[in-house]
């Protein structure tokens, strides 16, 4: 029925803060857990590759290739879908289902992981490699400690639901049917 509040709901724009908050977040946070970080520690550097196999290399910048569209996948449906950012003093106003998130509930940070894993076995730098061992520990925690408890009392029931439908880390093969998102 047209002029209905589900219909308004899924016609409205994303406020421009939720785009401009999303930028900076990614400058801010991704940028330096991704790019600065990494860097600090290999400077970018070539090394041998790690277990002395050539095919690390081409193995990493593959990694990191694939992370990119579903980290930019992550940052758009923030915006679009859940009208709101990344940042936790900003966060999105509705529940983010669609997309890479039909397959994982948290695909930004398998992403970041495989992005930092990537680097580490294309530049064969072991101490990147450990620094992501790091931020995936981190990540694991944030979620189950924070972001986790936050989104239930948020979002209550179908947050739930979702929780049951899509799981944490491991990707579904088939992507979840949540009622039509994509």
């Amino acid at each position: 029925m047209p002029g209905t509040v589900m219909e308004q709901a899924h016609t409205t724009r994303p406020p421009l803060w939720a785009y401009l908050g999303t930028v900076v977040f990614t400058v801010v946070v991704p940028g330096s857990v991704v790019g600065l970080v990494p860097y600090l520690i290999s400077r970018w550097e070539l090394r041998p590759p790690l277990l002395g196999l050539g095919p690390t290399r081409w193995i990493g910048l593959g990694m990191f290739v694939i992370a990119v569209p579903a980290f930019a996948d992550f940052l758009a449906r923030f915006v679009r879908e859940g009208h709101g950012t990344p940042a936790p003093i900003a966060p999105t106003r509705r529940l983010v289902v669609g997309g890479v998130y039909r397959c994982v509930r948290n695909p930004a940070y398998i992403a970041v992981i495989a992005m930092l894993v990537g680097q580490a076995l294309f530049f064969g730098n072991l101490g990147v490699l450990e620094y992501a061992l790091a931020v995936a520990i981190g990540f694991h925690l944030f979620v189950i400690l924070y972001e986790e408890p936050t989104l239930r009392r948020t979002f209550g029931r179908d947050y739930q639901d979702y929780c049951r439908s899509v799981p944490r880390w491991i990707p579904r093969l088939r992507p979840a049917d949540r009622g039509g998102q994509r």
